[in-house]
């Protein structure tokens, strides 16, 4: 099962139409089973989850936060009237969806989406989120308050099962880290298990947009796909390959400034 995390900048930046082209192309390319986004957008013809989902063949969720908020007024003509969240893509239909409140008094509302879907196997339970990022002291706060709630909801015994349960998203926070602490203590790294580069990272500061600002972020690995076993007697997580995916230009353009975290975790897909 091809388990996939991706940042993709919104409609930020002045080649957003060209970007939002080459994100496709890289998703088509990936054809993951599952992919969560942050930093997708939705206007009123519809959203970029079910965009990508109608390319895949699958189902998207779109739920809307404020972590990021989006610039106002306006940078460019293409942003006006649209909405920043996050969003997953599945193959599988979804059988629920529960939006959880994560503590904000910075930039609220800040959400982690709990999606079920019609897995073959089970219901499979998947968290999707993007925590607080600016160094200010009340959002450094609400970090870390962020990622404790994401642990809670991962750990929860109520979502106990056959299958594993899954949190993909940009958590920024790298491994170690104090912030990402709360989550290392209940889940496994699916990057690591599929033998990813341990120094790999995932928000470049040589890329062109880099928020160089985003001291503790850049040139770390920020983004994650993460896990749990469905029950403590179940047998280990095994994961066969993990690879980042989205850092090359596309016909001249970078996807976005985050590089997908993509891991092949050995589960049936059918």
């Amino acid at each position: 099962m091809r388990v996939a995390t991706w940042n993709v900048w919104w409609r930020f930046g002045e080649a957003w139409p060209a970007r939002e082209r080459a994100i496709r192309s890289v998703v088509a390319d990936l054809r993951p089973d599952l992919l969560g986004l942050q930093e997708t957008w939705r206007d009123a013809d519809g959203s970029q989850p079910d965009e990508l989902a109608a390319l895949l063949g699958g189902h998207g969720v779109f739920v809307p936060v404020g972590v990021p908020p989006a610039p106002q007024p306006s940078e460019h003509a293409v942003q006006e009237g649209v909405e920043i969240g996050i969003g997953l893509v599945s193959r599988w239909p979804v059988r629920t969806t529960t939006v959880h409140d994560l503590p904000a008094h910075v930039h609220a509302p800040a959400r982690a989406l709990h999606a079920v879907l019609d897995h073959p196997a089970g219901p499979l339970h998947v968290l999707v989120a993007c925590t607080e990022w600016e160094p200010t002291p009340g959002a450094s706060a609400d970090h870390r308050a962020q990622t404790r709630a994401l642990a809670d909801l991962l750990a929860d015994p109520a979502l106990d099962g056959d299958l594993p349960v899954l949190l993909v998203g940009d958590l920024n926070a790298a491994p170690g880290t104090p912030e990402l602490a709360p989550l290392e203590e209940v889940a496994e790294d699916l990057w690591l298990l599929g033998g990813g580069d341990p120094d790999a990272v995932t928000l470049a500061s040589d890329t062109p947009v880099a928020p160089l600002e985003a001291v503790k972020q850049i040139d770390r690995r920020i983004d994650h796909v993460l896990a749990r076993r469905g029950r403590p007697d179940a047998p280990p997580l095994h994961v066969t390959h993990a690879a980042l995916a989205g850092h090359e230009p596309v016909h001249g353009v970078l996807p976005s400034d985050h590089r997908a975290v993509v891991c092949d975790l050995d589960l049936p897909t059918a």
